[in-house]
């Protein structure tokens, strides 16, 4: 296998959506909504993440509104 052919199949892959068809994102689902912020707490971009640009809005709301019900921590506890 040449080095140009591996580096289109590096290019080319494609993540499975993790939500799949789902067009609504719960923010009382903080399970899943970890699946989407990294340990320090960030938010992943939908590049890493496999979702499309609409639910990508709906997951930072959903994020965004569970931290501000105190559901899911703003911050990693792990920082000195």
């Amino acid at each position: 296998m040449n080095p140009r052919s591996k580096r289109q199949d590096q290019r080319n892959r494609k993540r499975p959506n993790p939500l799949g068809d789902s067009r609504i994102v719960d923010y009382f689902e903080v399970r899943t909504l970890q699946k989407f912020t990294n340990d320090q707490g960030k938010i992943l971009p939908r590049r890493l993440t496999g979702v499309t640009a609409h639910q990508q809005r709906l997951i930072a709301k959903a994020v965004k509104y569970a931290r501000h019900l105190a559901l899911m921590p703003f911050v990693a506890q792990d920082i000195n």
